[in-house]
């Protein structure tokens, strides 16, 4: 009985750590592709965005 507890208990433990690197994987691309869109694009655009962003989330920047 004990076998089949340790057994799952290392299969769960497995199954976490891979889900930890998928999700840190996951932020690690999506931080770097929005700091490269960021870095390559001009400033009125980056405003404009912020701007409408404020209007979409009903911020009043008036």
């Amino acid at each position: 009985m004990n076998d089949v507890k340790t057994a799952t208990l290392n299969a769960t433990a497995a199954q976490t750590t891979d889900m930890s690197l998928v999700s840190i994987l996951g932020a690690a691309a999506l931080g770097l592709s929005l700091l490269f869109a960021a870095g390559f694009a001009q400033a009125s655009v980056m405003h404009d965005t912020a701007h409408d962003q404020r209007h979409a989330m009903a911020f009043p920047c008036h």
